[in-house]
C-alpha cells in the first residue's frame, strides 16, 4: 500500500498516507541530530552503521516493553546494516507530477488488463471462495493485486527489518516507522515468516498486495489454514484473502460499483460536485445527471459527483465502495485506477468521455504557489502543503464563483496563470 502512495501518487498532490494511526513516539528524538536530511553533511556508511547499531541498542528496551522477546530481536537484527538507498528514496520526492489520465493509462493498460484476466482465470476457484466469504468482488481484489505488485511479479526485495530500522533511525518520520518496526517484529515473533524472508518495498510494504506491518497485524488472514498468514510466498492466496478481509472490514457493499461514468447537463451546478453532497441516483437524474445512455443510474445507494479533471474531463457518480477503496490508498487516482482496472478485467469498456490531454499537471511548487495566491486573494486554503485536497478545492471554487468562472474546483495551469 505505502509503496504506491509514496512512489506513484505523491505527484498527484496527495500527502503520503498511512494505514494506521501513528502513536506518540517511543523514541527520544525523531532522528539522531537536529539537521534535516537535505542539510545534514553526508557521513561515511561505516559511521552511519555505527550510529544505527547504537540506535538499535537504545531501541531494544522499547521493543521489549512492547512485548518483543530478546530472541526475536537478536534474530531480526542479525546482519542488519544502514541502508542509504532507503533514505535516498525517502527524501527524493518527484518535483513534477502525472496527470490523472497518464496514471490511468498505466493502471489500466492493455497489458495489465490482459494479465489481470489471466490471473483471475488461474486463481478462479480460490478467488470465488474469497468472494463468497468476504463479499468483495474478486475483480476488485485482483485489481488491487495488479496495481500493488503487478500480480506478484514486483513484491519488493528489501529486507523489511533493515528498511524500517533505517527509516526509524534516520528518516523524516521516525515515530511512524518505529511503530511499523515494532509491528514487523511482532509478525516475526508470531512465526508467520522468518526474518530474512520478510521482504517488500523500501518503505516497509509487504507481499503481493503491499500490506504495511500494522495493517497486516490487524487484517491479514490465514485463508489456506496452514497456521500462517503468508503474504510473501509465490502462493498469493493469503494475500488476496487478506485484501478482501481488509476491504470488508471497512464496509464493502456487495454488488455495489465503486462508481459509474455519467453525463452532466449543460446547466449543471458544478458546486454540487462535492463529496459532502450525496443524492440517490434518481435524485441526480432529476438534476439531469444520467448514465451515458441518458437514463438514471441504477439505484446502488447514495452517491456523490466526482470531477477529477474538472468540467473538461470524465465525470463520475461514486458510491460508498469508492470510500472503502480509499482506505487502501487515499488518492482519487488510485481508487479510480483500481475500480477501472476491475471493470476492464470484467469486460467493460474504457471511459467514453475524453480527458483534457492538452493540460499538464501542476508541479509541487506550482500547487504551493496556487495555494499562496488563493489565500492572499482572500480564499484561504488552510495551509500551503502542495496537496490539492478538499480545502484547496473549496477555495478554488469560491475564487471561480467570485470571478464568474465555472466553479468546478479544478486546479489547472490556466487557473494559476489567472491568479498570477
Amino acid at each position: 500500500m505505502y509503496r504506491l502512495i509514496v512512489a506513484l501518487l505523491v505527484g498527484f498532490g496527495f500527502s503520503q498516507a498511512t494505514f494506521a494511526t501513528t502513536s506518540t513516539s517511543l523514541r527520544p528524538l525523531a532522528r539522531p541530530d537536529s539537521l534535516t536530511l537535505s542539510t545534514r553533511p553526508a557521513q561515511p556508511v561505516a559511521v552511519r552503521n555505527d550510529s544505527l547499531s547504537a540506535w538499535v541498542a537504545d531501541f531494544y528496551p522499547r521493543a521489549r516493553a512492547a512485548g518483543i522477546s530478546g530472541r526475536t530481536l537478536d534474530r531480526a537484527f542479525s546482519g542488519v546494516t544502514y541502508d542509504a538507498d532507503v533514505i535516498r528514496r525517502d527524501s527524493n520526492q518527484s518535483e513534477f507530477s502525472k496527470a490523472i489520465w497518464e496514471y490511468l493509462d498505466s493502471a489500466a493498460s492493455q497489458t495489465r488488463i490482459r494479465n489481470g484476466r489471466t490471473a483471475l482465470e488461474k486463481h478462479k476457484t480460490t478467488l470465488r471462495e474469497i468472494e463468497a466469504r468476504y463479499g468483495v468482488d474478486k475483480e476488485i481484489v485482483v485489481a488491487v493485486w495488479g496495481l500493488e505488485s503487478a500480480y506478484g511479479t514486483f513484491k519488493g526485495s528489501n529486507d523489511i527489518i533493515q528498511s524500517l530500522a533505517t527509516l526509524a533511525f534516520d528518516g523524516r518520520r521516525g515515530a511512524f516507522f518505529e511503530e511499523q518496526l515494532i509491528a514487523a517484529l511482532k509478525i516475526l515473533q508470531s512465526g508467520d515468516v522468518a526474518p530474512r524472508q520478510m521482504t517488500g518495498s523500501w518503505a516497509g510494504a509487504m507481499g503481493h498486495t503491499q500490506f504495511m506491518p500494522t495493517s497486516y497485524l490487524s487484517y491479514a488472514v490465514d485463508f489456506t489454514g496452514d497456521g500462517k498468514r503468508d503474504i510473501w510466498s509465490d502462493n498469493p492466496t493469503d494475500a488476496l484473502a487478506s485484501t478482501a478481509a481488509y476491504l470488508a472490514n471497512f464496509g464493502w457493499v456487495p454488488g455495489q460499483p465503486w462508481g459509474v461514468e455519467v453525463k452532466l447537463p449543460q446547466n449543471f451546478d458544478y458546486r454540487l460536485a462535492n463529496r459532502e453532497i450525496t443524492k440517490s441516483p434518481r435524485g441526480w437524474a432529476r438534476l439531469g445527471v444520467t448514465d451515458l445512455n441518458g437514463r438514471a443510474v441504477k439505484n446502488h445507494g447514495e452517491a456523490s459527483i466526482l470531477l477529477p479533471a474538472g468540467s473538461g474531463g470524465v465525470a463520475f457518480m461514486i458510491f460508498k465502495n469508492f470510500a472503502v477503496i480509499e482506505r487502501y490508498n487515499t488518492a482519487d487516482a488510485y481508487v479510480i485506477g483500481v475500480g477501472h482496472l476491475a471493470d476492464r478485467i470484467k469486460g467493460h469498456s474504457a471511459f467514453k468521455t475524453a480527458w483534457p490531454r492538452g493540460d499538464r499537471a501542476l508541479s509541487f511548487k506550482e500547487r504551493q504557489e496556487m495555494q499562496r495566491r488563493l489565500t492572499r486573494a482572500g480564499f484561504d486554503t488552510q495551509g500551503v502543503d502542495g496537496r490539492i485536497g478538499p480545502k484547496t478545492i473549496a477555495a478554488i471554487r469560491d475564487y471561480q464563483t467570485a470571478n464568474r468562472l465555472l466553479p468546478d474546483g479544478y486546479a489547472s495551469l490556466r487557473l494559476l496563470q489567472k491568479l498570477r
